[in-house]
């Protein structure tokens, strides 16, 4: 009898223990819930269909709409709902800068050029463009290698009186005329051409103001050597223009910070 109590009861207890471990044991994991992802807002953008080089005039095949992320359109782009008729209305316009395809058309780098040439189209509110003659071999314009869009210092080279007076011999100096002149055209290129440098030109056309504009056509008539231009680095082409030396009645150029005239 006693035996089979102590069966009975072994068997209640691993009957008990089963059942135990086993609502113990962790249940399958829950089936994962998707997570529903943020809806983007898009709007439609005009962008270049093609690579448009500075200077293209926008034909109908130039620009197509694409969608793009609402919240990444500037305020100089062109969306389909503030100008439904965009298309049409940036025909006929000309590229101020390059623009690559895909790329947003811009207001601000399109111009209408209406009759005009497209120099006089993209030079801003009271600047002149100004022709300046250098070598056709490149020797006064770094060699060859400034592009349209460079900005560069103009330098002349001048006779020196005093030195030459008190050494005995003739004594030429470098000049800084002007520093941080944009280029806007070298011969009669107005940009790089697949990759290749500009073909070195005889003159170059740079952007002035109308007293830079006499100033630089004073100090080509006054030495019969060609200025120079002189290439800047893209780090320290920021601002505009400046002037070096100031004109009255001659080329007066300040040096060591006194001011002379300089030699006719």
């Amino acid at each position: 009898m006693n035996r089979k109590l102590i069966i009975v009861g072994a068997i209640a207890i691993l009957a008990f223990g089963a059942t135990y471990v086993f609502l113990r044991a962790p249940g399958p994991a829950p089936a994962p819930v998707a997570q529903a992802q943020p809806k983007i807002e898009l709007e439609q953008v005009l962008v270049a269909a093609q690579d448009l080089p500075m200077g293209t005039v926008v034909n109908p095949g130039s620009a197509v709409w694409r969608q793009w992320p609402k919240a990444d359109v500037s305020e100089l782009m062109i969306t389909k709902s503030a100008r439904p008729d965009a298309l049409k209305d940036v025909e006929g316009s000309m590229t101020r800068v390059a623009f690559l395809r895909g790329e947003p058309i811009r207001h601000d780098k399109l111009v209408r050029g209406g009759t005009g040439g497209f120099i006089a189209a993209i030079l801003p509110s009271g600047k002149r463009a100004v022709a300046i003659k250098t070598d056709n071999r490149g020797d006064s314009s770094a060699g060859g290698f400034i592009l349209p869009g460079d900005r560069v210092d103009v330098v002349r080279l001048a006779r020196d009186d005093e030195a030459t007076k008190a050494r005995g011999v003739e004594v030429m100096t470098a000049e800084p005329i002007l520093s941080n002149v944009r280029v806007l055209a070298v011969g009669q290129a107005i940009e790089e051409q697949n990759g290749k440098k500009v073909v070195t030109g005889e003159n170059a056309t740079l952007e002035l103001d109308p007293a830079q504009v006499n100033l630089i056509l004073l100090a080509q008539h006054e030495g019969n050597n060609p200025l120079h231009l002189v290439l800047r680095s893209l780090a320290d082409s920021g601002g505009s223009a400046e002037t070096v030396v100031s004109a009255g009645g001659g080329l007066t150029v300040v040096r060591y910070g006194a001011a002379h005239e300089a030699s006719r």
